[in-house]
C-alpha cells in the first residue's frame, strides 16, 4: 500500500512539474526575481534609515544630558560659593548619575554606528548585485525573445507549428473538395450529353436532340464526299461515293 501511495505521489509530482514547466515563461520569472531583489534592497535601505534615526535620537539625548552635566556643575559651584555644601553635593551626585548614563548612551551610539556601517556596506554590495542581475536579465530576455521568434519562424516555414499545420490541412481539404466537385460536374455533363439525364434548363426535347444529331451526321457525310471528290479531280484514285440508300453499282471506269 505504501508503495502505491509513493508511486502515485511521484506521478502527481511529475505531472505538476511538467505543467509548471510548460506554463513558466523565463521572461516573467526573471522580472519577478528582479522585483524581489528590489524589495530586498528597499528593506535594507529602510533598515539603514531606522538605525541611523535611532542613533541620532540617542545622540540628541546625550547632548541634552551633557548640557545637564554642565548645568549641575555650575550649580555645585554656586552652592559652594554660598557655603551650601549639601546642595553642592546633591548637584554633584546628580551629575555623576548623568555621566554614567552618558557612558551607556555612548556605548549604544557606537553599537548603532557599527550596525549602520555594516548595513550600508551590505546595501552597496546588494545594489551592485541587483544592477548586475538587471543587466543579465535584459540580455537573457533579449536572447530568449530572439530564440523564440526564430523557433516560430522555423515552425512556420517547415509547417511544424499548429497554425501552419491547420492551414495545410484546410488547404488539402479545399483541394479535395474542388477536385470532387469538378469530377461531379464532368459526370453531370457526360450524363446530360448521353441522354441519361435531362437538362431541365434546356428548352429542347429528345426529338430536337435526335434531329440535331442527324443533321450533324448528314453535314459530316456531305463534307466527306466533297473532300473525296476534290481528291479525285486532282488525279488521286478515289472510289465513287454512293449516296446513302442507293443500290445502284458505280459506273465502270472508262479505258484510257
Amino acid at each position: 500500500m505504501a508503495g502505491l501511495v509513493s508511486r502515485a505521489s511521484l506521478i502527481m509530482k511529475s505531472k505538476v512539474s511538467k505543467l509548471l514547466d510548460k506554463a513558466e515563461k523565463p521572461t516573467e520569472t526573471l522580472d519577478y526575481s528582479y522585483e524581489k531583489q528590489l524589495e530586498l534592497l528597499q528593506n535594507v535601505r529602510r533598515g539603514v534609515a531606522d538605525v541611523t534615526t535611532s542613533k541620532k535620537r540617542l545622540q540628541v539625548q546625550a547632548e541634552k544630558l551633557e548640557q545637564e552635566v554642565v548645568k549641575l556643575e555650575g550649580q555645585a559651584r554656586q552652592a559652594i560659593a554660598v557655603d551650601r555644601e549639601e546642595l553642592a553635593r546633591k548637584a554633584l551626585e546628580r551629575k555623576s548619575g548623568i555621566q554614567q548614563e552618558l557612558v551607556g548612551l555612548d556605548a549604544q551610539v557606537k553599537q548603532l554606528q557599527a550596525q549602520q556601517d555594516k548595513l550600508i556596506e551590505q546595501q552597496k554590495t546588494l545594489e551592485v548585485r541587483v544592477e548586475q542581475f538587471r543587466s543579465q536579465k535584459e540580455v537573457i530576455k533579449a536572447q530568449y525573445s530572439a530564440a523564440e521568434a526564430s523557433a516560430r519562424i522555423g515552425e512556420a516555414v517547415t509547417g511544424i507549428g499548429n497554425q501552419m499545420s491547420d492551414m495545410g490541412t484546410a488547404l488539402q481539404r479545399a483541394k479535395d473538395k474542388t477536385e470532387e466537385m469538378q469530377a461531379r460536374a464532368s459526370a453531370m455533363d457526360e450524363l446530360v450529353e448521353s441522354g441519361a439525364l435531362q437538362d431541365l434548363t434546356s428548352t429542347e426535347n429528345d426529338i430536337d436532340r435526335e434531329l440535331a444529331a442527324l443533321s450533324s451526321t448528314t453535314q459530316v457525310d456531305s463534307e466527306l464526299a466533297k473532300l473525296r471528290a476534290e481528291l479525285g479531280t486532282s488525279g488521286a484514285a478515289a472510289p465513287a461515293i454512293t449516296p446513302a440508300g442507293s443500290d445502284a453499282a458505280p459506273d465502270a471506269p472508262k479505258p484510257a
